[in-house]
């Protein structure tokens, strides 16, 4: 069995692991720690338990897709850093695991997926592909996981 992986990268964000089928295995939010930053408490990434996390369907043919970050205006400089590092963080981890990644832009997968901006609209969208998972996709900070299993998705429709 091969698997697709779908990451929407930050502290904020999700992982979310299809079977080639299409059914959703598992979906966690992104792994983090708290680390003090300049005498502040941070989140920041865990690539190691992301790692860990990611081992256990590092199996031949899964692929990953990542969710292709760029700056938001309005975002403040340390704030770009930490999510674009996040997205380092994640490309080199799949790369360690030697899981073959490709990344999409959020208005492409949402574009293909008719979706728009909104976060309502991904969370709705998997809640209606895997009904049987709804409850993952209930609470309104959990668009992460909504848009990583969407994320698989695509990747499931376009390989």
């Amino acid at each position: 069995m091969s698997f697709i992986i779908g990451v929407d990268p930050g502290a904020g964000g999700a992982v979310a692991i299809l079977e080639r089928s299409g059914a959703l295995v598992q979906v966690f939010d992104m792994p983090v720690v708290e680390v003090t930053v300049a005498g502040k408490a941070k989140r920041r990434m865990s690539p190691e338990m992301l790692a860990s996390e990611l081992r256990l369907y590092n199996v031949a043919d899964t692929v990953a897709v990542v969710e292709q970050v760029n700056a938001m205006p309005g975002q403040g400089v340390s704030s770009m850093f930490s999510f674009g590092q996040a997205y380092g963080v994640v490309l080199g981890v799949l790369a360690g695991l030697s899981i073959p990644a490709t990344t999409v832009t959020p208005a492409s997968w949402k574009k293909a997926l008719k979706l728009n901006s909104g976060k309502d609209a991904a969370r709705a969208k998997a809640a209606q592909l895997w009904p049987s998972q709804a409850g993952e996709f209930k609470r309104l900070k959990d668009d992460g996981r909504a848009e990583a299993a969407l994320l698989a998705h695509y990747r499931k429709l376009h390989d």
